[in-house]
């Protein structure tokens, strides 16, 4: 059984998320993941976004779990040691909105999310990714653990995207044909920006990512994401290796956001010191979590990212 680890810090947390702190699981803790398990007839595997047409299943793969140790980055002597060109992920704290952002935003409604939600992610990647230059958010994902909820929590261990969808996705979102051509002859990279709504420390469902480093290639599966307008794109499924090193931000708080590279058009280049460009991730169950618990309400961005 899985124990958790106490530590003592001064606790900077606002009044309003000092709520149950000291009963945050912290620590390593040692959970199921679930990895990717091939379809039963060699088929291609494919996964249905919405509800599937009549006669086919929701996905043609299912998964295979394993017993994964995933190490608290709290516990890190600094959160700048993990970088979207190592790990293909990255902490920025202390994001405090402005009066006029996100402070405002109502996460209930597409529309302020939208025009006042959808700026602040804007500046963000621009401050946060070197030598950005463009943001074209083209769209956004609310999660809750209620059993009401159209989306909850993937327990599942994927990446959102593949060098084949994100180059579709450029295509799709640039202005014009040649437009297109040209950034994709540039860097571009699709990151989506993941933070917790609850108004206390995360405690259920938490994130768990994977270094990119340590994510080999042949880990890697591609799925066709099958959507009900008629869209299909791709995301891809992840093979268990015990080489892989599993993350979380234990207790993440709604002034933190995670940048999640889900792909890196220059880690395609021979030579580049960039070390895969994707990351694993996936929501997971903490044995830790008291009964109780609130909830998990997440928001996760998505965004077409250029430069230089």
């Amino acid at each position: 059984m899985a124990t958790t680890t106490t530590t003592t810090t001064t606790n900077t947390l606002p009044l309003s998320q000092q709520v149950h702190t000291s009963q945050v699981p912290r620590g390593p803790v040692t959970t199921t993941l679930n990895f990717y398990s091939p379809p039963t007839d060699s088929s291609a595997p494919f996964n249905h976004v919405d509800t599937p047409p009549a006669g086919l299943p929701q996905r043609n793969f299912s998964d295979a779990p394993h017993k994964v140790t995933i190490s608290d980055i709290r516990d890190s002597s600094s959160l700048s040691t993990f970088t979207l060109d190592n790990d293909a992920f990255a902490i920025i704290p202390n994001q405090k909105p402005a009066s006029s952002s996100s402070s405002a935003v109502d996460f209930s409604s597409e529309a302020s999310i939208q025009k006042t939600y959808y700026p602040e992610i804007e500046a963000l990647l621009l401050k946060h990714v070197p030598n950005s230059n463009r943001v074209i958010i083209f769209d956004h994902t609310i999660r809750r653990s209620s059993p009401s909820s159209p989306r909850s929590p993937v327990q599942r261990v994927h990446i959102d995207q593949t060098a084949s969808s994100a180059a579709a996705r450029v295509k799709r979102h640039a202005s014009s044909p040649e437009e297109a051509e040209r950034l994709l002859n540039g860097r571009y990279r699709i990151i989506n920006v993941w933070r917790t709504l609850n108004s206390s420390p995360l405690e259920s469902y938490p994130l768990a990512f994977a270094s990119s480093s340590t994510l080999s290639d042949e880990d890697v599966v591609p799925v066709e994401h099958r959507y009900n307008n008629g869209y299909t794109g791709q995301t891809a499924a992840i093979r268990y290796n015990e080489n892989q090193k599993w993350y979380y931000l234990s207790g993440i708080t709604s002034d933190e956001r995670i940048l999640l590279e889900c792909f890196d058009s220059e880690a395609l280049k021979d030579g580049s010191k960039v070390k895969g460009g994707r990351v694993a991730h996936t929501a997971f169950e903490d044995p830790r979590t008291r009964e109780g618990a609130e909830g998990r309400e997440s928001i996760e961005v998505r965004a077409l990212v250029f430069g230089p």
